[in-house]
């Protein structure tokens, strides 16, 4: 397939640049992936929906606030530190602005020397591996928390004001460049209105990396290389969903990422079973789904791996078809948009 054949037309306005001030009320486009019938249901509607035995699979990565406004040890230049991927305790790929200044041996000051840093090496993508500094009683997560910025994508413009809303509300496992946002709807309080209705839940862990907005730039999308991104899933996860299976329940996956996870285990010789390891899992039509049975996620780019994977489980003419219905009905787009539950 063609890059070009995922193309929407897309109005800017429908780019939703801040969170609704209840997470659950968010639209919801109801999509049944074998009619393609679409019907338009808000968020907190699930616990109609969804039935007693399915499975919801979240993904508990939780967001650094990664971005990092310091200045050059020697100059006091403004620098900018993006942090992509933790290598080692201390050690950091990161992304800096203005390269220029991030030489081999640079020594960069933050938050008022609360956090210092040392440019290791300039790697072959352009990136640095940088080495964090700090008072050793303190913790390095806790010091982003204080002084860190949220990695908002280049797509919203508008500052957040509370940190929170960029953060799921099971997210407890540090390590994303950007939010899970399917997950992004829930409240506490329907997840447990859903358990009481019956509803399971299982966590998945996958580390979100800042390729998840990089665009597809080979027209042929065969010849697209996804970026990697590191995962765990737990035993109980594994067995949560077997028993799920073998009781003829659906394994329903919140979010892209949690579907990446799933379907990067399943193909595995073992199956379902506890993993960890790196996925550069690519799905896209025609795809034989080992695992999910259903997928709740939000509104996707034009031309996206994203809307290729939920195209692969829709089917093609299935998800064009409910894009255009939701850019006919003034649905909100992308990270703080609205949701679609296709099953």
């Amino acid at each position: 397939m063609q890059k070009s054949d995922f193309y929407f037309d897309l109005p800017e306005e429908l780019i939703a640049q801040h969170p609704l001030e209840r997470r659950d009320k968010s639209r919801l486009l109801l999509l049944d992936k074998q009619s393609g019938e679409a019907a338009h249901r808000h968020f907190y509607d699930l616990e109609e929906i969804l039935r007693p035995g399915d499975l919801l699979v979240v993904n508990d990565s939780r967001v650094l606030p990664a971005r990092l406004y310091g200045v050059k040890e020697d100059t006091g230049a403004a620098m900018e530190f993006l942090l992509l991927e933790q290598k080692r305790l201390d050690e950091w790929e990161i992304l800096v602005k203005p390269g220029r200044r991030a030489k081999q041996g640079s020594r960069f000051v933050f938050g008022e020397g609360l956090l210092r840093a040392e440019v290791l090496a300039v790697l072959e993508s352009g990136n640095r591996l940088v080495r964090f500094e700090y008072d050793p009683s303190e913790n390095l997560f806790a010091i982003l928390d204080k002084i860190g910025q949220m990695p908002l994508p280049p797509y919203i413009t508008e500052k957040l004001t509370d940190k929170e809303r960029y953060q799921t509300v099971y997210s407890r496992e540090p390590g994303s460049a950007a939010a899970p946002t399917a997950g992004l709807h829930f409240t506490p309080e329907l997840i447990v209105r859903l358990k009481a209705k019956g509803v399971q839940f299982a966590n998945v862990t996958l580390h979100v990396g800042l390729g998840t907005f990089r665009p597809v730039k080979e027209d042929n999308i065969l010849n697209h290389k996804m970026h990697r991104e590191h995962y765990h899933l737990p035993a109980e996860t594994a067995e949560l969903i077997k028993k799920t299976k073998a009781q003829g329940g659906r394994v329903i996956a919140v979010g892209t990422t949690s579907c990446r996870t799933l379907e990067s285990v399943a193909a595995q010789p073992d199956g379902i079973c506890e993993a960890e390891g790196w996925t550069e899992i690519f799905i896209y039509p025609p795809y034989e789904f080992r695992c999910i049975d259903g997928l709740i996620t939000n509104f996707h780019l034009p031309e996206s791996t994203l809307i290729m994977l939920v195209s692969a489980l829709a089917g093609y003419e299935h998800t064009m078809a409910a894009y255009k219905e939701a850019v006919k009905e003034r649905y909100r787009f992308f990270s703080f948009g609205d949701a679609m539950f296709i099953v």
